[in-house]
């Protein structure tokens, strides 16, 4: 019987993980619970959340369905334009760094591609009652408007 090669993680391997905890934690989940709905064990979650083994493709499409969101939210902030072969291995040549650094910046300014906005997000939901979302909200819209940005853009 052929033996599988072991393949190294990479800095994209990592951002995933790092979308399946931030998606964990906004629907209130643990680990255990997160492995259980995929029929794996916490240790391999756990493997899978820290990129030491690479999530495939079926498996991603699993966990996203356990985590209501399509694969594709996974994915979100990772640059759109071609990469090259570095970013898919482990390398001492390159700055590790530097390349998760870029590997997780969003590519085109949208702020739903930040994980800010989706723990702001999270952290709104999870505010006591609907009275208290609307005081947040408030609040938001009176710093916005009184923001030196929004006052030269509102007066033309």
């Amino acid at each position: 019987m052929k033996k599988h090669k072991e393949v190294a993680t990479s800095a994209i391997d990592e951002h995933i993980g790092r979308r399946i905890v931030l998606r964990r934690q906004m629907l209130g989940m643990t680990q255990k619970a997160l492995a259980e709905k995929c029929g794996i064990t916490f240790q391999q979650m756990q493997k899978y959340e820290k990129a030491a083994n690479r999530i495939s493709a079926s498996r991603l499409f699993q966990i996203g369905i356990a985590l209501d969101s399509p694969a594709a939210f996974f994915y979100t902030g990772l640059p759109m334009q071609p990469v090259d072969k570095f970013m898919f291995q482990k390398t001492p040549n390159i700055d590790m760094n530097r390349l998760k650094q870029r590997v997780a910046e969003p590519t085109d300014g949208d702020p739903l591609a930040r994980n800010d906005t989706l723990r702001l997000i999270n952290r709104f939901w999870s505010l006591p009652d609907d009275k208290t979302r609307e005081t947040v909200m408030n609040l938001i819209e009176a710093l916005n408007s009184a923001s030196p940005v929004s006052a030269k853009s509102d007066n033309p």
